[in-house]
């Protein structure tokens, strides 16, 4: 389904000035200020969840953008962004990579049980409309993903021909800023070409990691990453003698210390 819907002289006057004022993003801080100034008015939201990287292994790298309090680029509870960024991608790639719009209620078993007033998971809790769009980069051969998240209902107009028009600017703001420490360091570890994190567990390791961080049992995990809860439990005994640990909080402690989640 594609969104070509005419523009008509004073929504492309509106657009225009949109795209001007986002050439002078430098920092985190004005791209917060773009996304929570006029462009309110066509796409409104309260959260820019960005990821790139290879979706089909999982390598992704992510951004968040947002004043809601916990909803920040590596704050506690982002440990899991990763898969929900793969979900997102999947239903992207579904609408034949064309602006989709979700309710996020189908996702928030992700989030698991509990999550802390003013964590990132708390602050994904209260988002009710998702809509996702992203572009393929040809040079880097990685995959770009934008998700806004609202409290409130996204219109599919304009907000799909919105995202349409500014994703680019968005994606452009992004591409110049200084990256993050965290994102420093995963962007070395790929450069490395490294089969095993800091604490020498696997890829898979590492994402059931992430999900033991959360407060999962073996058989939610199991159930989110399509393998038997038994299956996870043999992971986890092998994490167990690959760290040197006893029980699955020394483990999180453990993985927390060495930056296994970046």
């Amino acid at each position: 389904m594609k969104f070509h819907t005419p523009l008509s002289g004073e929504d492309s006057v509106r657009y225009a000035a949109l795209v001007e004022q986002s050439t002078s993003i430098a920092r985190h801080a004005d791209l917060l200020e773009w996304l929570q100034g006029d462009i309110q008015q066509c796409l409104p939201h309260d959260i820019l969840l960005a990821g790139w990287g290879n979706f089909q292994e999982g390598a992704i790298q992510h951004d968040v953008v947002s004043r809601l309090p916990g909803a920040r680029s590596y704050a506690a509870g982002t440990d899991g962004l990763p898969f929900l960024l793969g979900k997102f991608h999947e239903r992207w790639l579904a609408a034949g990579r064309q602006p989709c719009s979700l309710d996020f209620g189908e996702f928030e078993y992700l989030l698991g049980q509990a999550s802390l007033p003013g964590s990132f998971c708390s602050s994904l809790r209260g988002m009710r409309s998702v809509l996702i769009h992203g572009l393929h980069d040809e040079r880097a051969q990685q995959e770009c993903l934008y998700v806004l998240m609202s409290a409130d209902g996204i219109p599919a107009e304009p907000a799909c021909t919105a995202i349409r028009l500014l994703m680019p600017s968005m994606d452009a703001a992004l591409r110049q800023m200084p990256p993050l420490p965290q994102q420093r360091r995963q962007a070395a570890v790929s450069a490395r070409g490294a089969a095993e994190d800091a604490s020498g567990l696997s890829e898979r390791e590492t994402q059931i990691m992430a999900w033991v961080a959360m407060g999962k049992t073996n058989s939610e995990i199991g159930a989110i990453l399509n393998i038997s809860g038994f299956t996870v439990k043999n992971h986890m005994q092998r994490i167990f003698q690959k760290l040197n640990v006893f029980n699955r909080a020394q483990a999180v402690s453990k993985v927390t210390r060495v930056g296994v989640y970046g």
